[in-house]
């Protein structure tokens, strides 16, 4: 059989990607040559060393204010989701999307499934590992981001709040049916829908299934067009499991029930 040798970069070579990355062209072009022309290439080695500390520096950086300007719930990661309890199929799409290749191609995610089940833990902690990753990521509860944009319609200035969620690779609306919308309510949120298509991943999470968003969009061309758009280029994920909050109820209604007339036949 064939041996295949892997080739690593040579010091000259991550030296320059580095320089690049900082927007230091003159610095990636020359570098090489002025350490060989002065008789210390071996020094090459030192610097790139020095270079990888200030990415690594600066990637911690960008992290930290990208954790910030999210609004991600901080406890919300795959540290504390409950994986035991998703179905393989359904956790796979799940760690699938946490590897961030949607927001590249401007894809959405929708989450459907009834409350408790892990639906906005689950997309907190994509969006969390989105961040890790450099990508800019905002959360929010889909009726305060909806006043807000109802505010800044009202003030004239709804173009320039869309370019500012326009900034964000990523936007969680978490609960979209959660309230009734009114008439303007969901002329905002259409227009934040149709605008992102395409250009910008938005991941949604609904209480509702399909067949119930005219409750949401109120008109059924509106909805039609916002299920449309949404969906065109999408993963979609079913919770199709019982209730977290039910569960833990179910184990303390048992824990606390008295013994069954049979297990105190057994008792001596």
């Amino acid at each position: 059989m064939p041996t295949y040798k892997t080739t690593l970069p040579s010091p000259a070579d991550r030296l320059r990607a580095l320089a690049h990355q900082f927007k230091l062209p003159t610095v990636a072009a020359e570098i090489e040559k002025r350490f060989v022309q002065s008789g210390h290439p071996q020094a090459l080695e030192t610097l790139v060393a020095v270079f990888e500390m200030e990415a690594s520096d600066r990637m911690d950086r960008r992290v930290e204010r990208l954790r910030k300007a999210s609004h991600l719930p901080p406890g919300k990661t795959f540290a504390t989701l409950k994986e035991a309890r998703f179905p393989p199929p359904l956790l796979h799409q799940i760690k699938e999307l946490a590897r961030g290749g949607f927001t590249e191609q401007a894809e959405n995610v929708l989450a459907f499934g009834l409350p408790g089940v892990g639906k906005t833990h689950a997309m907190a902690a994509i969006g969390h590992e989105l961040v890790l990753q450099g990508r800019t990521v905002f959360f929010t509860p889909t009726f305060e981001l909806v006043q807000e944009l109802l505010a800044a319609k009202q003030a004239l200035a709804l173009p320039r709040f869309l370019r500012k969620l326009d900034l964000f690779d990523t936007l969680i609306l978490d609960d979209i049916g959660y309230t009734q919308q009114t008439a303007e309510e969901v002329e905002v949120l259409f227009t934040l829908l149709a605008e992102r298509y395409e250009r910008r991943s938005v991941i949604i999470t609904s209480n509702l299934v399909f067949s119930q968003w005219d409750q949401i969009f109120r008109n059924p061309m509106t909805t039609a067009a916002a299920i449309d758009r949404i969906v065109h280029h999408c993963t979609i994920l079913e919770f199709n499991m019982k209730s977290f909050r039910g569960e833990e109820a179910e184990r303390r209604s048992q824990a606390l029930a008295p013994p069954s007339t049979k297990d105190q036949e057994k008792c001596p």
